[in-house]
């Protein structure tokens, strides 16, 4: 891995995570050292428990760590105040949930507008034309007035994507993506996210347990009960099966 900084769009170095008391310490994450490519889309996997989401959560500035360091870009968050990771997070981090999350009483429009409204402003020229490019490449021209209850699954996956990209982000992170989706929906999301990496040098982080999905990716990094155990370039759906089933062999 190139570990030099201004490759790297977000890194962790030594991390670990704990839960519970002393007597029922549980150990998350131990030892993680880790770093995401700028304009490059990285898979975490790992089976249930090997401590990926919780890895993206710490990554993204949603959780704190009980050792070790945390970076986003150059800016160290490891124990930044509330306040100021809020802001930088707003600004510089785009999220895709399984969920969706968007908001019900509002318009696919201004969802995608939302990062913008929260940070109290409105976008510039140059951000509306790339929004415009997105709303036309993800499908979405005719749907603008319509709210989220009124469009399937894959189109509301369709919208987050493009909020999460509106702002152009340092970094993506998408979590299960495609878990509620159908197969053919699943890689409809897929391509528009690998594509978003490639044509437009977004980085994304997507945790997945779906080796089809992580095929997707420039970049599969395996985790399990905690740790880094394969950092694979990219991989084919068979091969990463193969993977999993001998680490949840070996578990």
């Amino acid at each position: 891995m190139d570990t030099s900084t201004d490759t790297l769009v977000a890194r962790v170095e030594g991390l670990g995570k704990s839960y519970g008391s002393i007597q029922n310490r549980v150990a998350a994450l131990r030892d993680v050292t880790l770093g995401i490519r700028r304009g490059e889309f990285t898979a975490i996997m790992g089976p249930s428990g090997s401590g990926k989401s919780t890895l993206m959560h710490i990554m993204a500035g949603l959780d704190s760590v009980s050792s070790g360091r945390v970076w986003l870009g150059d800016t160290e968050i490891t124990s930044l105040a509330d306040d100021a990771l809020t802001i930088l997070r707003r600004r510089r981090v785009g999220f895709v949930f399984q969920s969706f999350n968007l908001v019900p009483t509002l318009d696919i429009e201004d969802n995608i507008l939302l990062p913008f409204e929260l940070d109290g402003r409105r976008p510039s020229d140059a951000e509306r034309q790339w929004i415009d490019q997105l709303v036309a490449s993800l499908g979405l021209g005719a749907r603008l007035r319509h709210r989220p209850h009124e469009l399937s699954g894959g189109q509301q996956q369709r919208v987050a994507i493009a909020r999460a990209l509106a702002t152009r982000p340092d970094l993506v992170f998408a979590d299960e993506p495609t878990g509620n989706l159908d197969s053919r929906t699943s890689r409809e999301v897929l391509t528009l996210l690998a594509t978003a990496s490639r044509e437009y040098g977004q980085s994304i982080a997507m945790v997945t347990h779906d080796p089809i999905a992580a095929s997707y990716a420039d970049r599969i990094v395996f985790l399990a009960d905690g740790a880094v155990v394969r950092d694979l370039g990219k991989s084919t759906p068979e091969e990463i099966s193969g993977l999993m089933l001998g680490m949840e062999r070996a578990a």
